[in-house]
């Protein structure tokens, strides 16, 4: 099934449309990651059978898991490095709102 694919491309889309800046489709994707990690934290911790075969049916780990589900090879090499490379400037933007807080 390609649904959790189908999801993410037209989130993203909709994020491009709306907010046209390449820090929203940044955090988009960060916000996607970070949820699907808790959720995967949720699965494995949980001890509830239903709730860990409901999130385990519908809902992949991590980004690198879509990226895994549907390339390989070179692809998967290029998309992987690709999402690091969008993970990076995330940090990047956290530190800069974190240091123009200038409350610690």
């Amino acid at each position: 099934m390609y649904i959790d694919l189908i999801v993410l491309a037209v989130l993203l889309l909709l994020i491009v449309m709306f907010f046209k800046r390449f820090s929203s489709f940044v955090f988009f994707m960060a916000i996607v990651d970070i949820t699907l990690r808790i959720l995967a934290f949720v699965k494995h911790n949980i001890g509830v059978k239903d709730v860990e075969a409901l999130i385990d049916k519908y809902l992949p780990e991590s980004i690198f898991d879509i990226i895994d589900k549907y390339t390989t090879d070179l692809p998967n090499l290029i998309l992987k490095w690709a999402f690091v490379v969008i993970m990076t400037f995330f940090l990047g933007y956290i530190i800069k709102i974190f240091l123009k807080k200038k409350k610690i």
